[in-house]
Order: structure tokens, then C-alpha cells, then sequence
């Protein structure tokens, strides 16, 4: 049920079967999107196994130039989305996607470690309010209380990426080194950034922009989603970028997300290295073993969403897997050169933060309407994406100052516990749960 003015309002079968039409139609390519995004994000972390030796480049080296996509990527997130917002999803995405991959593709070609910031930061500018930009367009089509599941629709992408892309990356390392001159992690790059330019080419001619754009749609339907998310945008409280970036509640979420992202990216960047230090050395035995922390979140992250929009309970769905993600990060500290401790702890890492992501934004697309939630959802996205920075950056550092990884698990573990304790103690449940 959904609320209004204070009363519940019971969804018609009509409605459910408008809002299911419209995400049939509109999920599968925002999933397609969102997996080649974060596989193209990440799969540094792959290449990291033959391109450290082969360029000569440190931990250290290669968590700052990892971290550095996050710094073009929060410079650039709210005009992008702003931009969004004036000129339509369709256009504004299907540029993204295409730029994105000619850079990712362009990373083959990294011969210094000042090359490899530089197209680490582009690759950042180039991707800045893709993200933002998918939950903005959720907003346009869902009202709050049905837009959980289609967030973990969403982000189901990044275990998806892990389950299609610790394979395809450690097989494409394993088989193509040394074909046409080219070492494996060249062509990691170069295989896996067509898929991009082609989802873009999809978008611009496939993604509507809106529910008034939507063809396929009769004047009975629109009205239907219409109706339903007026009510829904009744209940925003920031309405405005001023207050949008004048309230505590936005920058309290900015520290919560910064939190939880310490804990996705450190997934993303280090759990081939994880792994490989527990003993596997094959980039392709890397790559299938990888595929197991994916299924763990992938499963996790559907029935905490599903239990969430059933329960329109939404705090406890967040911090929950936040702490269940931060035991994961102490079991593998405690075990960094044994297999089986550290593939447990990374599969509870992984469903915890990847379950513990959709239902975050949950917490904002609550108060945050029109324009505010366009500047809002890019502001929290890209100040907390900064921890995509920091976290490979600073456990880069410590692994190579202390030749382990241990201590930075352990701050990990540490920053996802944060992410909870300000959930519960500092989010009124009354503004987020409907």
C-alpha cells in the first residue's frame, strides 16, 4: 500500500499491472547499462594481476590511479545530472555510455603510471551522472513506495558484472596474452569496452524520456503513473537545490554513503588480489572464484529488496547488511593467505554491501523532489563515490607500507559499521519507511 495525507491507499490491480508494464519496458536496459558500467569501473582490478608487473607499477601506484576515476567523477556528477535533467535521459545517457567506452577501450594503451591517472580521471569525467542519473530517471517512473525493487533491479548489476565478469575478464587474460602483440590486460580493455558504445547507441534509440514521451503508453496509463507519483512528490519536503544543499539530513547521508562505498569499492578493486593471495595464481581460477561472493550478493540483494518494499521498512534494511558486510571484511583480515576463511568473508562482504546500497537510496528519494532531487542524488552520489577514491587509494598505501592487506580490511570493516550506527541512531524512521 502507499500512503496520502496520512491515510492508506490500496494499489488497483489496473495500477500494478501499468507499473509492471513499465518496468519490463524500461528495467532490462537500465540493468544491461548499469552491468557494463561497473564491469568497465572495475575490471582494473582484474587487469591489476598482469599489468603491475608488466608496467612495473606499485600497490600504491595502482590504488591512486584506481581512486583517481572518482575524483573526475565528483567534479563532474551534479552539472551532469543537472544537464540530465534539462535535456532528457535518452540523449544525456546514450553520451555517457558512448564516451565511457572510448576511454576504457584507450587504457590499453597505459605506459606510465602518469598515463594511467590521467586516463583513470577521464574515464571519471566521462562517466560522471550515469548513476545519479538512472536513480533520477526511477523517480520519473516510480513512486517510492514501488521504486525499492527497481533500485535492486538496478544495482543487481554490479554482482551480475562480478557473475558475467570475473570469467570473462580472467579467460580473456588467460587466452589472448601475446595476440598481436598485446598482453592480456590490453585486450581486457579493449574487448570490454565495445559492449558500452553499443548499449549507448541502444539508449538513444530505445530510452524514453519520461512517462509523457512513452508511445507505448495509452493516455489511461500515463494518467495512472501520473496520479501516483503526484501523490508521492506531496510527501517531499526539499523541493529546491538551495535547500537541498542547506539541509543536514543530505550531508549526513553524503558521510553514510561515503561509508558503505568504502566497503563496495574495496570488492570491486581488491578481491582478485584477495583471492590470489589466499593462493589461487591463474587469472582464470581468479575469475571463476570471484563468480561466488556475485551469487551470494546477487541472491542477498533480491530478498532484502523484496522484503523491504513488502515491509516498507527501510533503516534496519540498510544497516543490517552494512554490518553483515563489515564481519565479512574482519573474517577475511583475519585469514588473508587461506582460501576457504577469505572466499566466506568475501561472499558476507559482498551480499552485505551490494544489499546494502539499493535500499540507501531508498533514504533520500524520500524527501528529495524536482530539481532538488536531481542536484540531491548527484551531491550524495558523488561525495560518497569519493570513498571510491580513498578506499583503493589508502589500502594501496597500507598494503605496500605493511605487505599486507589486513589493516585495510580492518579500517573497511570499521567504515561500514559507521554506515550503520548513524542509520539508526540519526535517520527518523517516519521520513524514510513508506
Amino acid at each position: 500500500m502507499m500512503s496520502f495525507g496520512g491515510m492508506q491507499r490500496v494499489p488497483t490491480q489496473a495500477s500494478n499491472a501499468v507499473f509492471r508494464r513499465a518496468a519490463w519496458r524500461v528495467m532490462p536496459l537500465m540493468l544491461g547499462c548499469y552491468v557494463i558500467a561497473y564491469l568497465d569501473r572495475v575490471n582494473v582490478g582484474f587487469a591489476k594481476l598482469q599489468m603491475l608487473s608488466a608496467l612495473h607499477f606499485s600497490d600504491a601506484v595502482y590504488g591512486l590511479g584506481a581512486g583517481l576515476f572518482f575524483v573526475g567523477y565528483f567534479l563532474f556528477e551534479v552539472p551532469s545530472n543537472l544537464l540530465l535533467h534539462r535535456l532528457g535521459a535518452r540523449r544525456w545517457i546514450a553520451r555517457i555510455m558512448v564516451t565511457w567506452a572510448l576511454l576504457s577501450m584507450g587504457m590499453a594503451w597505459v605506459s606510465s603510471p602518469t598515463v594511467f591517472y590521467v586516463m583513470r580521471f577521464a574515464l571519471g569525467v566521462a562517466e560522471a551522472g550515469f548513476f545519479p542519473g538512472m536513480i533520477l530517471y526511477l523517480t520519473q517512473w516510480f513512486p517510492a513506495w514501488r521504486r525499492g525493487r527497481m533500485v535492486a533491479i538496478l544495482m543487481a548489476g554490479n554482482p551480475i558484472s562480478g557473475l558475467i565478469g570475473g570469467p570473462v575478464s580472467g579467460g580473456i587474460m588467460h587466452s589472448l596474452g601475446g595476440i598481436g602483440g598485446l598482453d592480456g590486460w590490453q585486450w581486457l580493455f579493449l574487448i570490454e569496452g565495445l559492449p558500452a558504445a553499443a548499449l549507448g547507441i541502444v539508449v538513444y534509440f530505445h530510452l524514453d524520456d519520461g512517462v509523457e514521451a512513452a508511445t507505448w503508453l495509452d493516455d489511461g496509463d500515463k494518467a495512472i503513473i501520473r496520479r501516483e507519483l503526484a501523490e508521492d512528490g506531496a510527501q517531499h519536503t526539499h523541493d529546491t537545490v538551495r535547500a537541498t544543499f542547506a539541509s543536514t539530513r543530505v550531508w549526513l547521508l553524503c558521510l553514510i554513503l561515503f561509508s558503505i562505498i568504502m566497503g563496495s569499492y574495496t570488492i570491486g578493486f581488491w578481491q582478485p588480489t584477495i583471492i590470489r593471495n589466499s593462493g589461487v595464481a591463474d587469472p582464470l581460477k581468479v575469475g571463476l572464484l570471484t563468480m561466488i561472493p556475485s551469487a551470494a550478493a546477487l541472491i542477498a540483494m533480491l530478498c532484502v529488496s523484496r522484503h523491504a518494499d513488502r515491509t516498507r521498512e527501510r533503516r534496519w534494511h540498510v544497516s543490517a547488511p552494512a554490518l553483515a558486510g563489515a564481519v565479512g571484511y574482519c573474517i577475511c583480515a583475519l585469514s588473508v593467505d587461506r582460501l576457504i576463511p577469505s572466499m566466506i568473508g568475501l561472499a558476507l562482504a559482498a551480499a552485505g554491501v551490494v544489499s546494502a546500497l539499493p535500499m540507501f537510496w531508498a533514504l533520500p528519494t524520500a524527501f528529495l523532489g524536482g530539481r532538488a532531487a536531481a542536484a540531491g542524488i548527484a551531491w550524495i552520489n558523488s561525495i560518497g563515490n569519493l570513498a571510491g577514491f580513498v578506499s583503493p587509494a589508502l589500502i594501496g598505501w597500507l598494503a605496500t607500507r605493511t605487505h599486507s592487506l589486513a589493516s585495510g580490511l580492518w579500517l573497511v570493516a570499521c567504515s561500514l559499521t559507521l554506515a550503520a550506527l548513524l542509520i539508526v541512531t540519526r535517520i527518523p524512521a517516519r521520513l524514510v519507511n513508506r
